[in-house]
């Protein structure tokens, strides 16, 4: 998940080709697992869990792969060991990115994440370089297609709890704290409205604009390189894409 706008986000992962479902699915599932290991199975009662099953459902992930998930995080099927992981740097230009890794070996992940932030003209940093400029969100994206009055439903998302309503052309991005997420987002649901996706995620405070050709060809293989990698989970930016 790259760059500061979910939205944009949004519409580049619905646009991954199907070959990539499996590699995706398999980062989901190792979500899953480690959310119900650390916080039990049921997602009434483990908001990891709930926000990692929307965002497999999101991708049509088959329902039975995640309950082979579930299954493996509260040890009915084993568990693999994974820990959660955050490396944190700068692409070109001093833009800030933190990569959440859920990895099995630390000497295998930490090596291999240094290597793509030097490649592409980065830096790896130390625990905390760049996390101070990110604020947690839950943020919710939905097409315009189906909502006939537009400031009606902008009023429905402030009344439950949204903290802003952004146009973004061809839907909307919802803002809530992470506090306010899920009664946001059930709200939303029971009024009808669905979602392309919906995360708790980190925007940046400020945003960095690259003009120089070179370097916005280097963050874009930076934030694709990383997110190739079987680790990776999400990767957040603060540069300002077009």
């Amino acid at each position: 998940m790259s760059g500061h706008s979910k939205w944009n986000n949004i519409k580049n992962k619905k646009g991954k080709e199907d070959a990539k479902k499996g590699k995706i699915f398999t980062k989901l599932a190792r979500q899953i697992t480690v959310a119900a290991k650390e916080g039990g199975s049921d997602p009434e009662y483990n908001a990891s869990l709930k926000v990692a099953i929307d965002k497999a459902k999101a991708e049509n992930m088959p329902n039975d792969n995640i309950d082979r998930a579930i299954k493996k995080g509260s040890g009915e099927e084993g568990s693999d060991d994974f820990e959660e992981v955050v490396y944190e740097g700068y692409g070109p230009n001093g833009v800030a990115v933190m990569v959440n890794c859920l990895t099995d070996n630390r000497n295998r992940t930490a090596p291999e994440i240094r290597h793509l932030f030097d490649k592409y003209n980065g830096n790896l940093g130390q625990p905390g370089c760049v996390s101070f400029m990110f604020d947690q969100k839950g943020v919710f994206g939905l097409l315009k297609d189906g909502i006939e009055d537009e400031d009606e439903f902008t009023l429905k998302a402030l009344e439950y709890g949204a903290e802003d309503v952004k146009d973004m052309g061809e839907g909307y991005e919802i803002i809530t704290s992470p506090d306010d997420y899920h009664s946001v987002r059930k709200s939303l649901e029971d009024e009808g409205y669905s979602f392309v996706e919906s995360d708790i995620t980190y925007i940046p405070q400020t945003t960095v604009s690259l003009t120089d050709e070179k370097d916005i060809s280097n963050m874009e293989k930076l934030v694709d390189a990383l997110e190739d990698n079987d680790d990776v989970q999400d990767v957040f930016t603060s540069w300002e894409r077009d």
